[in-house]
């Protein structure tokens, strides 16, 4: 029996990917491998893990906040409890390999796992490296990232490119099945953009919408699947109720991932290290619009590194009202840039990315 422990989270870009693997380790050892997440006390992971009947355990580890509060004192304890925690979870699961996906939890028990002597890897989900995974990728055995160039981070010898490991299946496809169309309410031969905020929603690319459709007149010139988010679909359905344009699909998270692609001619979205990973599987063109409200800007340097390769376009947080729309427009409008943007983030994706990371698991345990 070989036991491993995944730890990360705070975020589904951090956890889904360990839960990728996971999947991907049952897949290939059923009954004799043991897998035990490590997440942090009161974060999303606590309650999603669990749901797909995987054990975890919640260490009392914290983030900075940004903003001035008592909280911030606090973190030194919850600290020093967390690697207290760690070592004992690591001690009596009797974990083989210990690998971090990021997060809150995942230095308390990486950093305890290489001082006990645990073999350890690190998936790193984008294109710029954090500090804490800086710090600790001196120690690991092998790290496996999804962008090319992560030698300015860390150490050359290390690394290997794996890709983000991604729940579900995504493929590439030029036709629109009749089904998918229907779905949607669409038609073939007219254009089709799907605006993706995540599960809340996206204010800026929302408030991106509310500008275009009043200067439609009722009548929208592309198809348009409008992913509001929860946290905004009240507002924005009362909005489009006031301002009734056809051919827009609005909705405030998309059951059928799988038809929206298929029907997007092109996508507006944020830049996550997931979000990427999954557009580039599916090969859609796509205009990114990275969000600037996240640790040392990683979604704008994400998506960087897909412009450097002409393999995206992208329009700041700040521009997206007033330009976002117009960008997206002439994109559909051009055949050829459309095909050489999917033809290049096709080259980019990387399907087997869970495999590839437990080929590297199984070299240390």
């Amino acid at each position: 029996m070989k036991r491993v422990i995944l730890s990360g989270g705070g975020t589904g870009g951090h956890f889904y990917p360990a839960v990728s693997v996971a999947e991907a380790l049952q897949r290939r050892y059923g009954d004799q491998v043991e897998v035990l997440f490590v997440g942090a006390e009161g974060k999303m992971e606590m309650e999603k893990i669990p749901a797909l009947g995987y054990n975890i355990v919640g260490l009392p580890i914290a983030g900075i906040q940004r903003r001035l509060t008592l909280k911030n004192l606090a973190l030194p304890w919850k600290a020093l409890k967390s690697v207290w925690k760690a070592r004992k979870v690591i001690r009596e699961f009797r974990a083989d390999v210990v690998v971090g996906f990021g997060g809150y939890a995942s230095a308390p028990v990486m950093w305890s796992a290489q001082r006990m002597g645990i073999p350890t890897l690190m998936q790193e989900q984008n294109s710029y490296a954090g500090k804490a995974n800086k710090f600790l990728s001196k120690r690991v055995k092998r790290i496996c990232v999804a962008y090319e160039g992560m030698e300015q981070f860390f150490p050359a010898e290390k690394i290997v490119l794996t890709g983000n490991p991604l729940r579900g299946s995504f493929a590439s496809t030029e036709s629109k099945s009749d089904e998918a169309l229907a779905y949607y309410g669409f038609k073939r031969d007219v254009p089709t953009l799907l605006i993706v905020g995540g599960s809340l929603g996206t204010r800026t690319l929302n408030e991106m919408m509310k500008a275009w459709i009043p200067t439609l007149q009722g009548i929208s010139p592309v198809q348009v699947i409008w992913q509001t988010g929860r946290f905004y679909e009240r507002e924005m359905k009362e909005f489009l109720e006031a301002h009734p344009t056809s051919n827009i699909f609005q909705c405030a998270f998309i059951e059928r991932m799988d038809y929206a692609y298929e029907v997007a001619d092109a996508v507006i979205s944020r830049s996550g290290a997931c979000t990427i990973s999954e557009l580039q599987l599916v090969g859609k063109p796509t205009i990114f619009v990275p969000s600037p409200n996240v640790a040392e800007d990683h979604q704008t340097k994400n998506a960087m590194a897909l412009v450097e390769k002409q393999a995206a376009l992208m329009v700041r947080d700040s521009e997206a009202v007033e330009r976002g729309m117009q960008v997206a427009l002439e994109l559909l409008g051009s055949k050829e840039q459309l095909a050489a943007l999917r033809e290049n983030i096709l080259a980019m994706g990387i399907a087997d990315s869970a495999d590839r990371v437990v080929n590297e698991i199984e070299k240390y345990w």
